[in-house]
C-alpha cells in the first residue's frame, strides 16, 4: 500500500489543478463583462446627454428667433405709430396757430384744440414709454 501513498504526495493531482484553472478564468471573464458594461453604461449615458444639449440649444435659439422677430414687429409697428402721433400733432399745432390767429374772443374752438393737442401729446408719452420699454 505504500506505493500508492507515495505517487499521489509525488505527483501533483491533475484534478485540483483543472479546477483552479476554469474558476480563475470564469472569474476573469465575468470582470470583463462587468467592466465593459459599466463603460458602455458611461459612453451611453454621455452619447444621451450630448444629445440632449444639442437639442436643447436648438430649442432655445428657436424661441429666442422667435422672440426677437416678435420685438422687433412690435418695435416697428409702437414706431409707426408714433410717427403718425407725431404728423397728427404737427397738423394739430398747424390748426392751432391758423385759429388762433383767426378767432376772436368770443370763439370757443381754441379751447376744443388746446384739448386735443393735449390728448395726443399724452398718447405720443405713453407710446414713447411702451417703445422705452420695449428697447
Amino acid at each position: 500500500m505504500q506505493p500508492s501513498v507515495k505517487s499521489q504526495d509525488t505527483y501533483p493531482s491533475r484534478a485540483a489543478t483543472r479546477n483552479g484553472s476554469p474558476v480563475k478564468w470564469f472569474l476573469l471573464f465575468w470582470l470583463i463583462v462587468i467592466v465593459a458594461g459599466g463603460y458602455g453604461a458611461y459612453s451611453y449615458s454621455n452619447h444621451l446627454k450630448d444629445q440632449m444639449v444639442a437639442q436643447l440649444t436648438a430649442q432655445s435659439q428657436q424661441q429666442m428667433a422667435a422672440l426677437r422677430s416678435d420685438y422687433e414687429q412690435k418695435l416697428s409697428a409702437l414706431s409707426k405709430e408714433v410717427t403718425e402721433l407725431q404728423g397728427q400733432v404737427q397738423s394739430f399745432n398747424e390748426l392751432l396757430t391758423f385759429t388762433k390767429d383767426n378767432a376772436n374772443n368770443k370763439t370757443d374752438n381754441s379751447n376744443k384744440l388746446y384739448t386735443q393737442l393735449n390728448e395726443v401729446r399724452k398718447q405720443l408719452d405713453v407710446l414713447q414709454k411702451e417703445m422705452d420699454l420695449l428697447k
